[in-house]
């Protein structure tokens, strides 16, 4: 049996290529160049992966440099902020440099350049400069400094550094090709003066070399063997190249630049200068707000360095723009603490239930389960007591047939405890509930092995006890625009598409007292409502838990396609009456979709999913049912329909002995897909 071979990206087989041509392994080296004026995003985190990633790979270094040659921009603050990402995300440099370690040896290069005759001082204006350089389509002409001789050239950039000039007044300027067809070999600028301190060097110098004259000549510097870039520097290689043979030594390496695709991520902007806005206008928190792309924020959030490698690997990399659906990212963070949270209860919007045949004064210790992902993980001690808070919503005195949790007369089960029956209210004079007066079953008490306790009902409660519950503050997050490309609109300010209802806070929810000892590396799942994590605000007398993402992705479910045109024809009944042309059709689509859902993965198969999802809300259970005797072969088919009964059972579909038995016979499944799809869902 052959061994599958392993899949490359471009980059990752460019480097296989030159090691196959003879390139000594042991000169691999790497670099993350990151320009310390702002915090890292998830952007940054291709790029991180990517370098780091060869780095394990091929047992290379890698060195961490930061390009900081602007000092009216550079802070040690995203100095700091760029190396605990780093590390947090799990990688580790080789060696910390920066382009300042440089700046006395480019310097002297570019004095070389000056006496070789490729450099000169320019005094005029930057309009005055833009218009010489001419148009893609017509050749640039010569300024009037271009042929000042060398002796002067030398005066004037020492006089430059010697800090004698006004800011703007003088540039050097490389002498290359005024007519070449690519506009950045114009005479690009190679130092300009900035009179601000450094981060690092103080006020030492007063000219600062431009990125395209630090890039290349700070990776020949570290013998870097690939220089990795976004896209946008495509254009910057024939420059990078020309600026390397002017001081390349043969003895020595020469760094390669090759491109990659940026990162874009929907719902969000990735611009530094954008994100800043963000921050200075105050429409967010700080850069790690955790409504914030960035990773500072993702991890204040709740998101984990495992979920992030993963959404990068997913998202892979390629020579071409494009955008991935931030629904991608979220599904790897729920894959993730799927597997590792610990299962607790809370209630965020408060009802009092009262089981008025609960004796007085009494509590008990129930044993809840901490992750039936992980065996290993254990349990942690639940108190029970007559009086508990459940979430409003899960109360209806008047309710349809489609309402399958508490109401007068019908019974649900409370997680982990005992099956229920709706008595009564009691109202304020406004008609307000007050209280919901229930009685328990309690041979039915889960885990206690009697026959009631096996006993279905339609629905399973989350709670916690009156007594014992801890008060905290959570915080919501949603989205923090509304449009899918904010910054896309030539017409329109990106601010202009921010989510008013991106943050919701709830100052009272009670908690199970349990996580009053949390910690900030802890993650959890509040049962029913989604994953959670401690914020940093938290202090001991008050607990502020981060809501990272729900337990399934509603954004679809709250903003619904376009209806359609009212001239397009209504799909018609059949002649029993039973389901709609358009309900048969979404049937169709998702077995359709659901034959190849096995041979996808990373964008491709978290969209498959959303599909399924989405089509899902237009189909019957009576519809869907007959699939539940799909052959065990055709297991993309049994995961689709796991996908659909799961939306159903969301929508309140009464669960019956044929659901339970194809949930059961699916946690069961080899296939991991459609084992994890059904745990989902079991009740």
């Amino acid at each position: 049996m052959t061994e599958e071979k392993e899949s490359l990206n471009f980059l990752e087989q460019l480097i296989e290529d030159d090691l196959a041509a003879g390139f000594p392994k042991d000169q691999l080296r790497f670099r993350f160049p990151p320009e310390p004026n702002g915090y890292l995003h998830i952007g940054h985190a291709a790029s991180i992966c990517l370098n780091f990633g060869l780095g394990e790979k091929h047992n290379a270094p890698v060195n961490l440099r930061f390009d900081d040659t602007n000092p009216a921009k550079e802070e040690q603050e995203y100095v700091d902020a760029i190396k605990n990402d780093i590390q947090w995300l799990g990688f580790e440099w080789a060696t910390e440099c920066y382009s300042s370690d440089y700046f006395q040896q480019l310097y002297d290069w570019a004095i070389q350049l000056i006496k070789e005759g490729k450099a000169y001082v320019d005094g005029q204006s930057a309009e005055m400069m833009a218009a010489q350089k001419g148009t893609p389509t017509t050749p640039g002409v010569a300024g009037p400094y271009r042929n000042t001789t060398v002796e002067e050239n030398l005066e004037l950039f020492a006089r430059m550094k010697a800090g004698e000039f006004e800011q703007g007044s003088y540039v050097l300027r490389a002498k290359i090709d005024m007519a070449s067809p690519n506009m950045l070999m114009r005479d690009p600028i190679l130092y300009r003066i900035v009179k601000r301190a450094h981060h690092r060097t103080g006020t030492d110098w007063c000219i600062y070399p431009m990125y395209d004259w630090t890039h290349g000549e700070s990776d020949y510097i570290e013998q870097i063997s690939h220089s990795l870039c976004t896209l946008e520097f495509k254009m910057h290689r024939e420059l990078y190249d020309w600026f390397l043979d002017q001081i390349y030594d043969p003895a020595k390496l020469r760094p390669k630049q090759r491109e990659f695709a940026r990162r874009n991520l929907s719902y969000t902007v990735m611009s530094k200068r954008k994100l800043l806005e963000l921050v200075e206008g105050k429409t967010v928190s700080g850069w790690d707000d955790p409504r914030m792309p960035t990773i500072s924020g993702l991890r204040r959030r709740g998101y984990t360095p495992e979920s992030i490698r993963k959404f990068s690997d997913l998202s892979g990399i390629s020579k071409r723009d494009s955008v991935t659906d931030v629904s991608l990212l979220e599904y790897c963070i729920r894959e993730d603490l799927n597997k590792t949270a610990t299962r607790v209860m809370a209630v965020l919007d408060p009802v009092k239930l009262v089981i008025t045949n609960y004796p007085a004064g009494k509590t008990e210790i129930l044993e809840a389960e901490n992750n039936p992902e992980d065996p290993t993980s254990g349990t942690h001690e639940l108190p029970f007591s007559g009086e508990l808070y459940i979430e409003q919503e899960d109360f209806k005195e008047n309710a349809g047939n489609n309402f399958f949790r508490l109401t007068l007369g019908n019974e649900v089960r409370l997680k982990s405890a005992y099956i229920i029956k709706g008595e009564s209210v009691v109202k304020d004079a406004a008609g307000n509930i007050l209280e919901i007066h229930c009685t328990a079953d309690f041979d039915s008490k889960s885990g206690s092995g009697t026959e009631a306790s096996t006993r279905k009902v339609k629905g399973t409660l989350h709670w916690v006890s009156i007594q014992h519950a801890i008060k905290a503050e959570v915080r919501e997050y949603d989205r923090l625009f509304l449009d899918e490309a904010p910054d896309s609109h030539e017409d329109k300010n990106f601010m202009e598409f921010i989510n008013p209802n991106s943050l919701r806070v709830i100052k009272e929810a009670y908690l199970e007292p349990f996580l009053k000892n949390a910690s900030m590396s802890d993650k959890f799942q509040f049962q029913r409502l989604g994953y959670f994590t401690l914020d940093k605000d938290s202090t001991t007398d008050n607990l502020v838990f981060n809501k990272t993402v729900g337990l399934r992705d509603s954004w679809a479910k709250q903003n619904p396609a376009p209806t359609p045109q009212t001239n397009q024809p209504k799909a018609k009944q059949n002649q029993g009456g039973g389901q709609s042309q358009g309900q048969r059709s979404a049937l169709n689509e998702i077995q359709k979709i659901a034959k190849k859902y096995t041979n996808l993965s990373g964008d491709k198969l978290a969209a498959a999913r959303a599909d399924i999802a989405k089509l899902a809300e237009e189909v019957s259970y009576e519809e869907l049912e007959p699939l539940f005797q799909t052959a065990t072969k055709k297991v993309g088919t049994r995961i689709g329909v796991m996908i659909a009964l799961g939306v159903l059972l969301n929508k309140g579909q009464e669960r019956n002995s044929a659901i339970e038995a194809f949930i059961k016979a699916g946690s069961e499944d080899e296939n991991e897909e459609l084992a994890k799809e059904s745990l989902s869902i079991q009740s």
